[in-house]
């Protein structure tokens, strides 16, 4: 986004956060369910779009008009934090398309802090994502663009319903619908980046021939915490490929002591590379 629907969306973003610390998780699920209707209306109707971002037009008219379109159609506090975010100022109609749906990504995430699910839900994304990379067939279905979307968000509901939060379920579908124009497995990706972001952590993905215990990876949690002086969310991954020694990325930071790459190392070497 631009600076100036950056701003926008962090005025929205910062009602939502007032309204949920009254609200409590039942009613902050509702609202975030209801926001990504209104993010799905958006994307469907691009004259909406442009009319709710029209910069011709005072951001209190483009509020009233947004407000009245969901009047009675959802609850009161849904319609306010829309009025907020369409009286905004946005460089693009996308820019409000995008800042509707993130809003509604930090309604969920926002409910299951209060539920205190955020850690859960947070995994159980991460582990749903490495079963579908994992599962060539259901890959290839999840991101199959030629079936309709609805059809491929029910596969993964029903996958992951009734053994997961509801938000988890909630915030699946919407990687599948494409969240942020990303695939599904990036979606995933970033969803799990922004719940660690809800707590204040950042995300390192480990890679390891085998898996490690528990106390290996409260270890390694509590170095990684230590050098990048914030609280990190080890994820991770068991590929027998590396052969030993392990792969962690935080960031743009990447740090590769598997045998794997050790002994590609020697082999480029033998070569003259």
């Amino acid at each position: 986004m631009q600076a100036a629907s950056r701003e926008s969306y962090a005025a929205a973003r910062a009602a939502l956060e007032a309204s949920a610390r009254g609200a409590g998780a039942a009613a902050t699920a509702v609202t975030a369910d209801e926001l990504m209707s209104f993010a799905d209306l958006l994307g469907r109707e691009p004259r909406l779009r442009r009319a709710l971002s029209d910069p011709s037009r005072p951001g209190e008219q483009r509020g009233e008009l947004a407000a009245s379109l969901l009047q009675g159609k959802v609850g009161q506090s849904t319609v306010d934090l829309v009025k907020v975010l369409a009286s905004g100022r946005w460089s693009a109609a996308s820019e409000l398309l995008e800042a509707a749906e993130r809003l509604g990504v930090d309604a969920l995430l926002a409910s299951a802090e209060l539920a205190g699910d955020l850690n859960e839900v947070e995994d159980e994304l991460f582990r749903f994502g490495q079963i579908v990379d994992g599962d060539p067939q259901l890959a290839a279905t999840i991101g199959e663009f030629i079936l309709p979307v609805a059809n491929r968000a029910e596969l993964v509901g029903g996958l992951l319903r009734d053994k997961a939060k509801p938000v988890t379920v909630s915030l699946a579908e919407l990687a599948v619908r494409g969240f942020g124009g990303r695939t599904f497995s990036n979606g995933i990706t970033r969803l799990v980046e922004l719940a660690a972001e809800r707590r204040e952590a950042q995300v390192a993905y480990v890679t390891v021939a085998e898996g490690l215990t528990e106390a290996e990876e409260a270890r390694l949690a509590s170095s990684l915490s230590a050098i990048y002086g914030r609280q990190v969310s080890v994820k991770v991954t068991v590929d027998p490929a590396v052969l030993g020694g392990l792969s962690v990325q935080v960031g743009s930071d990447l740090y590769d002591g598997t045998i794997a790459r050790r002994l590609a190392a020697v082999r480029n070497a033998l070569a003259g590379k």
